[in-house]
């Protein structure tokens, strides 16, 4: 699937080619069968871990996470077990510490997700549930001559690190739609040195999650050109998930259980009054990132981002054929051993 342009609009998605993918029915019943069966069975004891470690992002699109640890709620609910955190940047470098046995649960996007499912063989990485859809904006910086997304062409475009969902998307944008001969270009920098960056001539636009692009507006005077969610049919994407190990999903299924409650009460704040969460979410982002937002960033940010608990199993398969065709991935990945929305739909219900 590519963006196409449109003299009217902002480009859309439409389908280049099959890819070979099962149906979305049958993924999750495929889901379900090959990588569950476990997880809810009572009869098996599991025996309680020592410690539940966690890793996020200090991102707006996190926030469940954010929150959840912020509050004590995520803690509360694991006891006896003790609850470790590790913040990160963005999703290779949590993905290389799941894989690592250094996170037992992460939040994290899909580019980074199905690189790590490709790279472990299916066995590495499951997929729980989703956290957010959308909430990354394209921004230009102030004089840059960038108006509209196809002056991006030949530009310095800053994504949060190589290899994550906002750099695969960049990629594919300037390559399949701008038709770049590659993407040099797209340059992974991290979110918070993008805007002394920008300010000083050195990047020239940024495709930045939220609340780093409403920052990068805030900070340098940065031109929002599109919200990358117009890029997509039904102005819909997922943009973070929550992840496990399949080891962990076998042997500790009622600390995940208790974790997604807690995400789940928090999906359900945020979506029915997200701005009487604002004050925690500073503090809380403050506390992680050790700068304060700009007055007013979150509060505009936080109307970008719906907060869901569906993974959306169409974004992770149009993410897998862009990174296979950008040579990020060897082969296209199967959904079918990689989403696990058992225990998800056993919270829901309750």
């Amino acid at each position: 699937m590519i963006f196409v342009s449109s003299r009217n609009s902002f480009p859309r998605l439409y389908p280049r080619r099959p890819f070979g993918y099962p149906t979305l029915a049958v993924v999750f019943s495929l889901a379900l069968l090959t990588a569950g069966l476990g997880c809810g069975r009572k009869d098996q004891p599991h025996v309680a871990p020592a410690e539940v470690r966690i890793g996020y992002f200090g991102n707006l699109t996190h926030a469940q996470a954010v929150l959840g640890v912020s509050s004590g709620e995520f803690a509360s609910a694991i006891e006896p077990a003790k609850l470790s955190t590790k913040v990160f940047n963005a999703g290779p470098s949590l993905i290389e510490a799941v894989l690592a046995g250094e996170v037992d649960i992460g939040y994290v996007g899909p580019g980074p997700v199905l690189n790590g499912h490709l790279k472990s063989r299916g066995q590495g990485i499951r997929v729980l549930a989703g956290a957010a859809e959308n909430g990354v904006l394209i921004v230009a910086r102030k004089g840059s001559g960038i108006t509209r997304m196809e002056d991006l062409v030949g530009r310095r475009i800053a994504t949060p690190q190589h290899g994550n969902t906002q750099d695969i998307a960049a990629r594919h944008y300037v390559t399949d739609v701008l038709h770049q001969t590659d993407s040099h270009n797209v340059m992974p920098i991290a979110n918070a040195e993008q805007s002394a960056m920008m300010s000083r001539g050195e990047i020239d636009a940024a495709w930045a999650p939220e609340p780093w692009g409403s920052r990068l507006i805030a900070e340098t005077g940065a031109r929002p050109i599109a919200e990358e969610k117009d890029l997509w049919p039904g102005h819909a994407f997922i943009l973070t998930l929550v992840i496990t190990t399949p080891e962990f999903l076998r042997d500790h299924p009622e600390v995940l259980r208790q974790v997604l409650q807690v995400h789940h009460r928090w999906t359900v704040r945020l979506n029915n009054d997200p701005q009487k969460y604002i004050p925690q979410l500073e503090a809380a982002l403050l506390a992680l990132n050790g700068k304060k937002l700009p007055k007013g960033v979150l509060a505009s940010s936080i109307k970008r981002v719906r907060f869901v608990d569906d993974p959306l199993p169409d974004t992770i398969r149009t993410m897998g054929a862009w990174a296979y065709d950008l040579e990020f991935a060897p082969r296209q990945a199967n959904l079918a051993t990689l989403i696990d929305t058992s225990i998800l739909r056993e919270v829901v219900q309750q």
